[in-house]
């Protein structure tokens, strides 16, 4: 080609190789109307020059004694300009294809993400495909394009930590889902996707770089994995949440009750098949006898019980433990247990604070006792673990989930913020309020 490279920026200073001959005493060269900025006749067939400002197509003249012959045509091209197609971030590691579209691409030589060179694909004048280089720390860098024309830049790509899951709020509900949780961490921004158990959430929000609202998708009954995918990676909290039972009520042999008490959430019964009392009791959820929600039910029920009995106590409780005030912990009590009173049990602003109670033998209440919860407690992660019996006195308020091994009566205009839950033998109601608390 006479005229080497035949392209180059409208500001000039491009090295441009003239190929001809009689170059020999060369006293001018020209691209179009305007001298070179300079040039050297290498030989009487090859000159270098280094083109002057211009645009648009020109002719390259070479002048010497014995007259001015045009050797080509250069052609000036327009500086280069683009933008980058969402998302405009991704992984540490690089790997991931970005797009580059623009104007005067398509003499693209270089790519380049801060100081990295990137591999790229010349799609068209107009686009770039381009492998983003890893980076050894996040944060943004700028994108350089390089051309015959010249240099692009001003756009910015945002190299992703991967994300971390620090905490669920809450970390337990019902397997049929539909609740809301509040995901903590870290690296949010990005987010495309939030499984639980690898479920999709049925519907998720950013609401900022460390937090992430999600509306839970339905799960089995126990343990989950969350999981956060952002354009940085995934991270995954292993058992993060806990799916729990429909049941507010659940006896092994029966459940029975007298006067108009009201179960929200589903009562059932397994393995035995006898349930009386409904109506005049009302139920604000499904009835379940011996079916095959039930014994589901009744067997994590069992489990629930097996695992809060086998956790490994924080501090000893005796007697009657009405009047205190106690902190999230494991209580255990060899023997029976009263309250009298009120107990208070605070979270101390932690709204995933849990307690369970290991109680050796029965659990009573004194008439017009209560669990008062505080500074964020809940009572679905109120554990009760009674080894035989529970009798809840008259008009007691209580909170948390109770599961005897044997029996629960609860008293005449006794509530219940919680459930109640007898792995072998009955569930006694006389005009009470139970009501799951999810």
């Amino acid at each position: 080609m006479p005229v080497s490279p035949n392209q180059g920026s409208t500001g000039g200073g491009d090295a441009v190789t003239l190929t001809g001959t009689h170059f020999t005493g060369t006293t001018a060269v020209r691209y179009g109307s305007r001298p070179a900025r300079s040039f050297t006749v290498v030989s009487d067939t090859t000159t270098e020059t280094i083109t002057p400002s211009g645009h648009s197509a020109v002719p390259v003249s070479v002048t010497t004694a014995g007259g001015t012959g045009i050797v080509g045509t250069f052609f000036y091209l327009p500086p280069p300009s683009f933008l980058i197609d969402p998302p405009p971030a991704g992984p540490l590691g690089g790997g991931n294809t970005v797009i580059l579209t623009g104007q005067g691409l398509h003499t693209t030589s270089e790519v380049r993400f801060g100081t990295q060179s990137a591999v790229f694909t010349v799609g068209s004048d107009g686009r770039l495909t381009v492998t983003v280089p890893a980076a050894a720390a996040p944060g943004p860098v700028g994108i350089t394009v390089t051309t015959r024309g010249g240099v692009a830049s001003g756009v910015t790509y945002t190299y992703l930590a991967a994300p971390s899951v620090t905490a669920v709020t809450l970390d337990s509900g019902p397997v049929d889902g539909g609740n809301l949780v509040v995901i903590t961490g870290t690296a949010f921004s990005y987010t495309t996707g939030v499984t639980f158990d690898g479920i999709p959430a049925l519907a998720f929000r950013i609401a900022s770089d460390t937090e992430i609202d999600a509306v839970l998708p339905a799960g089995d009954l126990g343990p989950a994995d969350v999981s956060v995918t952002t354009l940085g990676g995934t991270t995954t909290a292993t058992d993060a949440y806990t799916y729990l039972g429909l049941f507010a009520v659940l006896g092994g042999a029966s459940v029975t009750n007298t006067g108009l008490s009201i179960v929200t959430g589903d009562l059932g019964v397994s393995p035995g098949v006898s349930i009386t009392g409904f109506p005049p009791g009302q139920v604000n959820g499904s009835i379940h006898n011996s079916d095959a929600t039930a014994v589901a039910g009744h067997a994590d029920l069992v489990a629930t019980y097996n695992d809060a009995v086998g956790r490994i106590p924080d501090a000893g409780i005796i007697g009657d433990i009405g009047g205190q005030t106690l902190p999230p912990g494991v209580f255990n009590a060899a023997a029976s247990i009263g309250i009298t009173g009120t107990l208070t049990l605070d979270a101390q602003g932690d709204r995933n604070a849990d307690w369970i109670f290991q109680i050796g033998s029965t659990l009573t209440t004194a008439t017009a006792s209560q669990v008062l919860l505080i500074n964020g407690a809940t009572a679905r992660n109120v554990i009760w673990s009674i080894g035989s019996s529970a009798t809840l006195g008259t008009d007691t308020d209580f909170a948390g989930r109770v599961l005897a091994q044997t029996s629960i009566t609860v008293n005449t205009g006794a509530t219940v913020n919680g459930q109640v839950l007898a792995i072998d033998g009955t569930v006694t109601l006389d005009t009470n309020t139970v009501t799951r608390p999810w």
